[in-house]
């Protein structure tokens, strides 16, 4: 039937989705964020220089670089918060730019310095946001509750924000960017302050959020990617450096290190293997521990190695030319350190010759 009691079919569905808080382009949306050549210039200033990528439904996608890189620039954009100079951002099949209303229902945004009214209870502020959010007044006391529980602050419902501490005012963010039950979470760097503790617990509502919510999640802290994400954007100077699994990022950068297990020479002894290798090869550091009859060596490789391949097949020829017996060398794979390390770098040096010849 193309009519219903006088009201169109598709007014109808509409109203129904909406009734449901499902977006009415999300069942049919594989990439529910995409980002094109999106630049942020302040004058001669670019915070976000001609940056693309993709989120994926379901996905819970890292966006990973140091500070003053343009991640939360590039964060409060996607939220609406921010204009953009240049480029398209898409949230849920809808342009933030030409459809910024329905594009920021489709998302709850948590800043890194969450706004809060310190005077106001847990339950009252939520409420308050609830509604400002357009959560039907019928709807908005289960909603509450069920966001003060995902964000584990149910207890706390009738104390003053002012009297919780820095972790639970988090908390509290998050049960804000969650309390419209959007499909997708941004949050900008969630674990910004807190204690080792607190880190720890807010990573774990994180990982149980990222079964039901596609989640980008802004962080310079590299741990707090392994334990959330399952791929990772980085960015360095306004600019996308990597991307891909974590797996996938490891496997494309050189490690600085190798690892070796070896037969001893005749009379030699752990001490005299690590000075002879300091002294005849470029190394930064060198630890040799005995197993079981046999030496685990493990070397670190100086910065100005460029092929830390070719490095270790000389280390090698010296040591059986030294009368030991080589079992196993190994390039050890690559940290997300290290990964960082080199990604940031190597646009840093970029820019610079770049700086640097133009006068």
């Amino acid at each position: 039937m193309a009519m219903l009691l006088g009201i169109p079919r598709k007014c109808l569905e509409s109203k129904l989705l909406r009734r449901l808080a499902l977006p009415v382009a999300w069942a049919s949306v594989a990439v529910v964020i995409e980002v094109s050549h999106l630049t942020k210039a302040y004058g001669a200033f670019y915070a976000v220089n001609d940056v693309s990528f993709q989120v994926g439904k379901g996905e819970v996608v890292g966006f990973l670089g140091p500070n003053g890189a343009g991640k939360s620039t590039t964060l409060r954009i996607l939220a609406g918060f921010l204009g953009m100079t240049s480029g398209k951002v898409v949230i849920a099949g809808h342009d933030i730019a030409e459809d910024s209303f329905e594009a920021r229902r489709q998302l709850g945004y948590m800043p890194e310095a969450v706004p809060l009214y310190g005077e106001m209870r847990v339950i009252e502020y939520l409420k308050f946001r609830a509604e400002l959010k357009g959560v039907p007044r019928r709807e908005r006391r289960a909603r509450v509750e069920q966001a003060m529980a995902e964000a584990r602050v149910d207890d706390l419902a009738e104390t003053l924000i002012h009297k919780l501490s820095k972790g639970y005012k988090q908390r509290v963010g998050l049960a804000d960017a969650l309390v419209a039950r959007p499909p997708i979470l941004i949050l900008d760097e969630p674990t910004a302050g807190l204690d080792p503790n607190q880190i720890r617990e807010v990573r774990e509502l994180i990982r149980g959020l990222g079964e039901r919510h596609t989640i980008l999640l802004s962080t310079h802290i590299l741990p707090e990617v392994e334990a959330t994400c399952g791929r990772a954007v980085v960015i360095a100077r306004g600019k996308v450096v990597g991307e891909g699994t974590l797996e996938e990022l490891r496997s494309r950068r050189r490690s600085s290190r190798a690892r070796l297990l070896l037969r001893p020479a005749e009379g030699a002894e752990i001490g005299t293997l690590r000075t002879w290798i300091e002294k005849n090869f470029s190394v930064r550091s060198v630890n040799v521990s005995e197993q079981e009859g046999l030496w685990g060596c493990e070397v670190q490789w100086e910065k100005k190695v460029e092929d830390p391949g070719a490095a270790l097949e000389e280390l090698v020829r010296g040591l059986v030319g030294a009368g030991y017996g080589v079992r196993e060398a190994t390039p050890a794979k690559a940290t997300l350190d290290e990964v960082f390390a080199q990604l940031t770098d190597d646009t840093a040096k970029l820019e610079d010759g770049v700086e640097g010849g133009a006068g």
